[in-house]
Protein backbone atom coordinates (compact mmCIF):
# COMPACT_ATOMS: atom_id res chain seq x y z
CA UNK A 1 0.00 0.00 0.00
CA UNK A 2 1.22 3.54 -1.31
CA UNK A 3 1.47 5.62 2.18
CA UNK A 4 2.54 9.21 2.66
CA UNK A 5 4.88 9.66 5.43
CA UNK A 6 5.84 13.31 6.65
CA UNK A 7 8.68 13.97 9.44
CA UNK A 8 8.59 17.18 10.68
CA UNK A 9 11.34 18.76 12.86
CA UNK A 10 9.61 21.64 14.07
CA UNK A 11 11.71 25.07 13.88
CA UNK A 12 13.11 23.83 10.42
CA UNK A 13 11.94 24.10 7.26
CA UNK A 14 13.37 23.18 3.75
CA UNK A 15 12.41 25.83 0.79
CA UNK A 16 10.49 23.26 -1.05
CA UNK A 17 12.07 25.09 -4.27
CA UNK A 18 13.47 28.16 -5.73
CA UNK A 19 10.48 30.06 -5.51
CA UNK A 20 9.34 29.78 -2.12
CA UNK A 21 10.53 31.51 0.97
CA UNK A 22 9.93 31.22 4.27
CA UNK A 23 10.02 34.35 6.56
CA UNK A 24 12.93 34.61 8.09
CA UNK A 25 14.05 37.20 10.37
CA UNK A 26 11.79 39.61 8.95
CA UNK A 27 12.60 38.67 5.31
CA UNK A 28 11.25 35.80 2.70
CA UNK A 29 13.91 36.52 0.21
CA UNK A 30 14.06 40.20 -0.80
CA UNK A 31 10.42 41.05 0.78
CA UNK A 32 9.94 42.36 4.43
CA UNK A 33 7.35 40.14 5.80
CA UNK A 34 5.96 39.03 9.42
CA UNK A 35 4.43 35.26 10.15
CA UNK A 36 3.55 35.01 6.48
CA UNK A 37 5.88 32.86 3.52
CA UNK A 38 6.31 33.36 0.02
CA UNK A 39 4.92 30.17 -1.68
CA UNK A 40 5.17 31.87 -5.59
CA UNK A 41 5.04 34.28 -8.05
CA UNK A 42 4.18 34.68 -11.31
CA UNK A 43 5.18 37.26 -13.46
CA UNK A 44 3.43 40.39 -15.11
CA UNK A 45 5.46 39.33 -18.39
CA UNK A 46 4.76 35.44 -17.93
CA UNK A 47 1.35 36.60 -18.12
CA UNK A 48 1.84 38.58 -21.18
CA UNK A 49 0.74 41.89 -19.43
CA UNK A 50 2.35 45.21 -18.45
CA UNK A 51 0.19 45.56 -15.21
CA UNK A 52 -1.99 43.97 -13.22
CA UNK A 53 -5.48 45.21 -11.17
CA UNK A 54 -8.04 42.90 -9.52
CA UNK A 55 -7.88 39.36 -8.03
CA UNK A 56 -10.19 36.22 -7.01
CA UNK A 57 -10.50 32.78 -6.64
CA UNK A 58 -12.25 30.03 -7.71
CA UNK A 59 -12.32 26.09 -6.07
CA UNK A 60 -13.51 23.46 -8.36
CA UNK A 61 -16.48 21.69 -6.25
CA UNK A 62 -15.36 18.98 -8.65
CA UNK A 63 -11.99 17.81 -6.81
CA UNK A 64 -10.86 20.86 -4.66
CA UNK A 65 -8.64 22.60 -7.01
CA UNK A 66 -7.52 25.99 -6.04
CA UNK A 67 -7.53 28.24 -9.29
CA UNK A 68 -6.34 32.12 -8.99
CA UNK A 69 -8.10 34.98 -11.37
CA UNK A 70 -5.93 37.75 -12.04
CA UNK A 71 -6.84 40.85 -13.86
CA UNK A 72 -4.46 42.54 -16.20
CA UNK A 73 -4.14 45.59 -18.24
CA UNK A 74 -4.85 43.48 -21.60
CA UNK A 75 -7.35 40.67 -20.13
CA UNK A 76 -7.98 38.35 -16.81
CA UNK A 77 -5.33 35.55 -16.43
CA UNK A 78 -6.14 31.77 -14.95
CA UNK A 79 -3.46 30.06 -12.74
CA UNK A 80 -3.63 26.84 -10.75
CA UNK A 81 -2.58 27.20 -7.76
CA UNK A 82 -3.06 23.45 -5.97
CA UNK A 83 0.26 23.22 -5.84
CA UNK A 84 1.02 26.73 -4.30
CA UNK A 85 4.89 26.36 -4.72
CA UNK A 86 4.87 25.12 -8.80
CA UNK A 87 1.80 27.37 -10.28
CA UNK A 88 0.36 26.58 -13.95
CA UNK A 89 -0.44 29.34 -15.72
CA UNK A 90 -3.12 28.13 -17.90
CA UNK A 91 -3.98 30.96 -19.96
CA UNK A 92 -5.63 34.61 -19.93
CA UNK A 93 -8.99 35.92 -21.22
CA UNK A 94 -8.08 38.61 -23.88
CA UNK A 95 -9.97 42.11 -22.59
CA UNK A 96 -13.56 42.66 -24.54
CA UNK A 97 -12.02 45.60 -26.31
CA UNK A 98 -8.61 47.55 -25.70
CA UNK A 99 -6.48 48.21 -22.83
CA UNK A 100 -7.26 49.50 -19.02
CA UNK A 101 -5.51 49.64 -15.38
CA UNK A 102 -8.72 48.96 -14.14
CA UNK A 103 -10.37 45.56 -14.15
CA UNK A 104 -12.03 43.40 -11.95
CA UNK A 105 -13.87 40.37 -11.50
CA UNK A 106 -15.90 37.61 -9.03
CA UNK A 107 -17.02 34.45 -8.94
CA UNK A 108 -20.70 32.70 -8.95
CA UNK A 109 -21.82 29.32 -10.49
CA UNK A 110 -18.31 28.22 -11.53
CA UNK A 111 -18.26 31.48 -13.46
CA UNK A 112 -16.22 34.75 -13.73
CA UNK A 113 -17.66 38.06 -14.29
CA UNK A 114 -15.51 40.63 -15.58
CA UNK A 115 -15.70 44.57 -16.17
CA UNK A 116 -13.38 47.02 -16.68
CA UNK A 117 -13.26 51.18 -16.58
CA UNK A 118 -11.83 53.83 -18.50
CA UNK A 119 -12.22 51.39 -21.55
CA UNK A 120 -15.02 52.03 -24.21
CA UNK A 121 -17.66 49.58 -24.92
CA UNK A 122 -16.30 46.55 -22.92
CA UNK A 123 -19.65 45.64 -21.23
CA UNK A 124 -19.65 42.30 -18.75
CA UNK A 125 -17.71 39.56 -19.80
CA UNK A 126 -18.46 35.41 -18.75
CA UNK A 127 -16.51 32.86 -18.96
CA UNK A 128 -16.84 29.00 -17.14
CA UNK A 129 -14.52 28.01 -15.06
CA UNK A 130 -14.61 24.32 -15.64
CA UNK A 131 -13.42 24.56 -18.99
CA UNK A 132 -9.84 24.86 -16.78
CA UNK A 133 -10.27 21.28 -15.91
CA UNK A 134 -9.44 20.33 -19.38
CA UNK A 135 -6.33 22.63 -20.76
CA UNK A 136 -4.11 20.56 -21.56
CA UNK A 137 -1.23 22.56 -23.58
CA UNK A 138 -1.30 26.02 -21.15
CA UNK A 139 -0.97 28.88 -21.51
CA UNK A 140 -3.98 29.19 -23.82
CA UNK A 141 -5.56 31.87 -25.31
CA UNK A 142 -9.56 31.97 -23.66
CA UNK A 143 -12.86 33.23 -25.65
CA UNK A 144 -15.70 34.49 -23.67
CA UNK A 145 -19.12 32.38 -22.66
CA UNK A 146 -20.91 35.21 -22.66
CA UNK A 147 -20.93 38.85 -23.09
CA UNK A 148 -23.01 41.43 -21.32
CA UNK A 149 -23.42 44.78 -23.26
CA UNK A 150 -26.34 46.46 -21.01
CA UNK A 151 -23.53 48.80 -20.15
CA UNK A 152 -20.26 49.97 -21.42
CA UNK A 153 -17.63 50.47 -19.03
CA UNK A 154 -17.81 50.09 -14.88
CA UNK A 155 -15.20 50.10 -12.15
CA UNK A 156 -15.97 47.18 -10.31
CA UNK A 157 -18.69 43.97 -9.72
CA UNK A 158 -20.17 42.79 -6.78
CA UNK A 159 -22.17 39.81 -6.32
CA UNK A 160 -24.46 38.43 -3.88
CA UNK A 161 -24.17 34.52 -3.78
CA UNK A 162 -27.23 34.22 -2.13
CA UNK A 163 -29.91 35.92 -4.44
CA UNK A 164 -27.79 35.54 -7.64
CA UNK A 165 -27.45 38.95 -8.56
CA UNK A 166 -24.57 40.97 -9.91
CA UNK A 167 -24.53 44.86 -9.31
CA UNK A 168 -22.63 46.46 -11.56
CA UNK A 169 -21.05 49.89 -9.71
CA UNK A 170 -19.13 52.81 -10.83
CA UNK A 171 -20.92 53.14 -14.45
CA UNK A 172 -21.36 56.52 -16.39
CA UNK A 173 -22.50 58.98 -14.47
CA UNK A 174 -24.52 60.80 -16.67
CA UNK A 175 -26.94 57.54 -16.80
CA UNK A 176 -30.32 56.67 -14.88
CA UNK A 177 -28.42 56.08 -11.77
CA UNK A 178 -25.90 58.45 -12.08
CA UNK A 179 -22.98 55.40 -11.21
CA UNK A 180 -24.91 53.37 -8.80
CA UNK A 181 -25.28 50.19 -8.73
CA UNK A 182 -26.98 48.29 -11.68
CA UNK A 183 -28.59 45.32 -11.48
CA UNK A 184 -28.39 41.95 -13.13
CA UNK A 185 -29.91 38.64 -12.36
CA UNK A 186 -27.18 36.22 -13.43
CA UNK A 187 -28.92 32.96 -11.44
CA UNK A 188 -28.36 31.75 -15.60
CA UNK A 189 -24.89 32.74 -15.92
CA UNK A 190 -24.20 32.59 -19.26
CA UNK A 191 -28.02 34.71 -19.79
CA UNK A 192 -27.60 37.86 -17.17
CA UNK A 193 -30.62 39.72 -17.77
CA UNK A 194 -30.67 43.18 -17.30
CA UNK A 195 -33.21 43.76 -13.32
CA UNK A 196 -32.65 47.68 -12.54
CA UNK A 197 -30.86 50.19 -10.55
CA UNK A 198 -30.43 52.42 -7.65
CA UNK A 199 -30.11 56.00 -7.39
CA UNK A 200 -29.13 57.15 -3.81
CA UNK A 201 -31.34 59.56 -1.96
CA UNK A 202 -28.24 60.79 -0.02
CA UNK A 203 -25.44 63.45 -1.48
CA UNK A 204 -23.74 60.91 -3.61
CA UNK A 205 -25.22 58.41 -6.04
CA UNK A 206 -21.94 57.35 -7.84
CA UNK A 207 -20.78 53.90 -6.21
CA UNK A 208 -17.04 53.48 -6.36
CA UNK A 209 -17.24 49.70 -4.40
CA UNK A 210 -19.97 47.90 -2.48
CA UNK A 211 -20.35 44.85 -0.03
CA UNK A 212 -24.24 42.87 -0.84
CA UNK A 213 -24.99 40.46 1.65
CA UNK A 214 -28.48 38.83 2.36
CA UNK A 215 -28.42 40.57 6.31
CA UNK A 216 -28.40 38.54 9.17
CA UNK A 217 -26.82 41.24 12.06
CA UNK A 218 -28.02 42.50 14.79
CA UNK A 219 -31.01 44.93 13.40
CA UNK A 220 -34.11 42.72 13.10
CA UNK A 221 -36.02 44.95 11.12
CA UNK A 222 -34.17 43.84 8.06
CA UNK A 223 -33.80 40.15 8.83
CA UNK A 224 -33.52 37.63 5.79
CA UNK A 225 -33.29 41.22 3.29
CA UNK A 226 -31.01 42.13 0.72
CA UNK A 227 -28.54 45.04 1.81
CA UNK A 228 -26.05 46.67 0.12
CA UNK A 229 -23.27 49.15 1.67
CA UNK A 230 -21.88 51.48 -0.82
CA UNK A 231 -19.14 53.33 -0.66
CA UNK A 232 -19.76 56.48 -2.67
CA UNK A 233 -16.88 58.98 -2.41
CA UNK A 234 -17.81 60.77 0.06
CA UNK A 235 -20.11 59.01 2.36
CA UNK A 236 -21.28 55.21 2.96
CA UNK A 237 -25.21 54.70 1.82
CA UNK A 238 -26.69 51.50 3.46
CA UNK A 239 -29.69 50.70 0.85
CA UNK A 240 -32.65 48.12 0.62
CA UNK A 241 -32.02 46.18 -2.19
CA UNK A 242 -34.16 43.63 -1.55
CA UNK A 243 -37.44 44.53 -3.87
CA UNK A 244 -35.50 45.18 -7.54
CA UNK A 245 -38.67 47.29 -8.48
CA UNK A 246 -38.32 49.79 -5.61
CA UNK A 247 -34.48 49.89 -3.74
CA UNK A 248 -34.67 52.04 -0.91
CA UNK A 249 -31.61 54.05 0.93
CA UNK A 250 -32.04 53.43 4.56
CA UNK A 251 -29.34 55.49 5.90
CA UNK A 252 -25.68 57.47 5.08
CA UNK A 253 -22.94 58.49 7.06
CA UNK A 254 -20.00 60.21 6.78
CA UNK A 255 -16.50 60.81 8.71
CA UNK A 256 -13.91 63.29 9.38
CA UNK A 257 -11.24 64.55 6.97
CA UNK A 258 -12.79 62.62 4.19
CA UNK A 259 -9.98 61.82 1.28
CA UNK A 260 -12.44 59.31 -0.59
CA UNK A 261 -15.06 56.49 0.37
CA UNK A 262 -13.38 53.79 -1.63
CA UNK A 263 -14.27 50.22 0.00
CA UNK A 264 -15.68 48.33 2.75
CA UNK A 265 -16.20 44.72 4.67
CA UNK A 266 -18.25 43.25 7.35
CA UNK A 267 -17.60 41.69 10.07
CA UNK A 268 -18.72 38.03 9.97
CA UNK A 269 -21.46 39.21 12.31
CA UNK A 270 -22.42 41.88 10.68
CA UNK A 271 -22.31 44.41 13.48
CA UNK A 272 -19.43 46.46 12.58
CA UNK A 273 -18.08 47.70 8.74
CA UNK A 274 -14.48 48.21 8.08
CA UNK A 275 -13.94 50.99 5.52
CA UNK A 276 -10.90 51.99 3.89
CA UNK A 277 -11.06 55.96 2.28
CA UNK A 278 -8.01 55.47 -0.55
CA UNK A 279 -7.03 59.13 -0.31
CA UNK A 280 -6.61 60.48 3.37
CA UNK A 281 -2.84 58.75 3.70
CA UNK A 282 -1.87 61.37 0.85
CA UNK A 283 -4.26 64.22 1.08
CA UNK A 284 -4.02 64.53 4.80
CA UNK A 285 -0.76 62.53 5.85
CA UNK A 286 -2.01 59.81 8.22
CA UNK A 287 -0.84 56.36 8.51
CA UNK A 288 -2.78 53.99 6.72
CA UNK A 289 -6.31 54.82 8.55
CA UNK A 290 -9.30 51.92 8.71
CA UNK A 291 -12.75 53.76 9.75
CA UNK A 292 -14.77 51.17 11.71
CA UNK A 293 -18.50 51.82 12.02
CA UNK A 294 -21.12 50.38 14.40
CA UNK A 295 -24.09 49.20 12.01
CA UNK A 296 -25.67 47.74 14.95
CA UNK A 297 -28.94 49.99 14.01
CA UNK A 298 -28.77 50.27 9.50
CA UNK A 299 -31.42 53.44 10.61
CA UNK A 300 -28.78 54.55 12.30
CA UNK A 301 -25.21 53.89 11.61
CA UNK A 302 -22.34 55.39 14.23
CA UNK A 303 -18.49 56.05 13.86
CA UNK A 304 -16.90 53.07 16.50
CA UNK A 305 -13.04 53.78 16.34
CA UNK A 306 -9.95 54.47 13.98
CA UNK A 307 -7.52 52.11 13.18
CA UNK A 308 -4.18 53.63 11.77
CA UNK A 309 -1.40 51.14 11.07
CA UNK A 310 2.35 51.20 11.17
CA UNK A 311 3.22 52.58 7.12
CA UNK A 312 1.84 55.92 5.59
CA UNK A 313 0.93 53.51 2.66
CA UNK A 314 -2.68 53.62 0.69
CA UNK A 315 -4.81 51.27 1.58
CA UNK A 316 -6.79 50.00 -0.78
CA UNK A 317 -8.98 46.47 -0.30
CA UNK A 318 -9.92 44.82 2.60
CA UNK A 319 -11.98 42.01 3.78
CA UNK A 320 -12.88 39.61 6.93
CA UNK A 321 -12.64 36.41 7.39
CA UNK A 322 -12.93 34.81 10.58
CA UNK A 323 -11.67 37.33 13.32
CA UNK A 324 -8.92 38.71 10.83
CA UNK A 325 -9.14 41.57 8.46
CA UNK A 326 -6.47 41.09 5.25
CA UNK A 327 -5.85 44.48 3.99
CA UNK A 328 -4.06 45.57 0.92
CA UNK A 329 -2.64 48.08 1.60
CA UNK A 330 -0.76 48.94 -1.65
CA UNK A 331 3.37 49.80 -1.23
CA UNK A 332 3.18 47.78 2.15
CA UNK A 333 1.69 45.07 0.63
CA UNK A 334 -0.53 42.39 2.44
CA UNK A 335 -1.47 43.48 5.94
CA UNK A 336 -3.19 41.02 8.34
CA UNK A 337 -5.29 42.48 11.51
CA UNK A 338 -6.80 40.57 14.51
CA UNK A 339 -10.21 42.14 14.45
CA UNK A 340 -11.37 39.26 17.43
CA UNK A 341 -11.64 42.26 20.12
CA UNK A 342 -13.16 45.00 17.89
CA UNK A 343 -16.14 45.38 19.90
CA UNK A 344 -13.74 46.90 22.69
CA UNK A 345 -12.02 49.05 20.17
CA UNK A 346 -9.06 46.87 19.96
CA UNK A 347 -7.37 46.31 16.68
CA UNK A 348 -3.80 44.51 15.94
CA UNK A 349 -1.31 43.92 13.15
CA UNK A 350 -0.52 40.43 13.48
CA UNK A 351 1.22 40.09 10.26
CA UNK A 352 2.07 41.05 7.05
CA UNK A 353 3.61 40.09 3.65
CA UNK A 354 5.68 43.59 1.52
CA UNK A 355 4.85 43.10 -1.97
CA UNK A 356 6.71 46.49 -2.71
CA UNK A 357 9.54 46.17 -0.45
CA UNK A 358 11.18 49.25 -1.78
CA UNK A 359 8.94 52.32 -0.19
CA UNK A 360 6.24 52.52 2.01
CA UNK A 361 4.98 55.87 0.46
CA UNK A 362 1.33 56.72 -0.20
CA UNK A 363 1.65 56.13 -3.92
CA UNK A 364 -0.56 54.12 -6.20
CA UNK A 365 1.48 50.83 -6.77
CA UNK A 366 1.98 47.37 -5.39
CA UNK A 367 -0.72 45.22 -3.92
CA UNK A 368 -3.81 45.90 -5.64
CA UNK A 369 -6.00 42.95 -3.79
CA UNK A 370 -5.73 39.95 -1.90
CA UNK A 371 -7.50 37.26 -1.48
CA UNK A 372 -7.72 34.94 1.72
CA UNK A 373 -10.79 32.77 1.59
CA UNK A 374 -8.93 29.64 0.04
CA UNK A 375 -9.52 26.77 2.59
CA UNK A 376 -5.97 25.37 2.46
CA UNK A 377 -4.51 28.95 3.94
CA UNK A 378 -3.29 29.97 0.16
CA UNK A 379 -3.83 33.64 -0.06
CA UNK A 380 -3.49 36.01 -3.18
CA UNK A 381 -1.80 39.22 -3.86
CA UNK A 382 -2.20 40.76 -7.03
CA UNK A 383 0.40 43.18 -7.19
CA UNK A 384 0.50 45.73 -9.94
CA UNK A 385 3.82 45.63 -10.82
CA UNK A 386 5.14 42.48 -9.36
CA UNK A 387 2.15 40.19 -10.56
CA UNK A 388 0.64 36.91 -8.82
CA UNK A 389 2.22 36.53 -5.12
CA UNK A 390 0.89 33.24 -3.63
CA UNK A 391 1.50 33.35 0.85
CA UNK A 392 1.00 31.18 3.38
CA UNK A 393 1.09 31.94 7.34
CA UNK A 394 4.08 30.66 8.46
CA UNK A 395 4.56 27.49 9.87
CA UNK A 396 1.60 25.88 9.00
CA UNK A 397 1.60 22.73 5.90
CA UNK A 398 -0.74 21.92 3.77
CA UNK A 399 -0.62 18.76 2.21
CA UNK A 400 -2.85 18.64 -1.40
CA UNK A 401 -2.25 15.71 -2.37
CA UNK A 402 -3.51 12.71 -0.49
CA UNK A 403 -4.42 10.16 -2.55
CA UNK A 404 -7.15 7.46 -1.04
CA UNK A 405 -3.96 4.85 0.14
CA UNK A 406 -2.67 7.70 2.17
CA UNK A 407 -2.77 6.02 5.87
CA UNK A 408 0.25 7.48 7.85
CA UNK A 409 1.29 10.71 9.18
CA UNK A 410 4.63 10.77 11.96
CA UNK A 411 5.47 13.77 13.53
CA UNK A 412 8.86 14.24 15.14
CA UNK A 413 9.21 15.01 17.89
CA UNK A 414 6.40 14.33 19.14
CA UNK A 415 4.43 15.32 21.30
CA UNK A 416 5.11 18.48 20.41
CA UNK A 417 6.14 21.77 21.96
CA UNK A 418 4.46 24.42 19.30
CA UNK A 419 1.56 24.89 17.43
CA UNK A 420 1.33 22.70 13.97
CA UNK A 421 -1.41 23.38 11.27
CA UNK A 422 -2.05 21.04 9.04
CA UNK A 423 -5.10 21.98 6.14
CA UNK A 424 -5.92 19.81 3.55
CA UNK A 425 -7.61 20.01 0.50
CA UNK A 426 -9.36 16.55 0.24
CA UNK A 427 -10.84 14.58 3.07
CA UNK A 428 -8.40 11.98 4.24
CA UNK A 429 -8.43 10.14 8.18
CA UNK A 430 -4.78 10.59 9.15
CA UNK A 431 -3.65 8.54 12.58
CA UNK A 432 -1.33 10.21 14.98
Amino acid sequence: MKKLLFLIVLGICAQINAQQNICENGTAGQFPCNDYDLMSTVSISTMGATEGSDSWGWTDPFDGKEYAIMCLNNGTAFIDISNPTAPIYLGKLPSAVGSSSWRDVKVYKNHAFIVADFIGNHGMQVFDLTRLRNVSTPPETFTTDAHYTGFTNAHNIVINEDSGFAYIVGTGRSGTYRGGPLFINIQDPKNPLDAGGFLSSGNEAYSHDAQVVTYNGPDTDYKGKEILIGSNEIEIVIADITDKNNPKTISTISYTNVGYTHQGWFTEDQRYFLLGDEADESSVGFNTRTIVFDFEDLDNPKFHMTYNGPTPAIDHNGYVKGDKFYLANYRSGLRVIDISDIANKNITEIGYFDSYPSSNSAQFSGAWNVYPYFESGNIVISDIQSGLMVVRQSNTLSVEDFDDNASSFKMFPNPTDSEVTINTSKKSTIKT
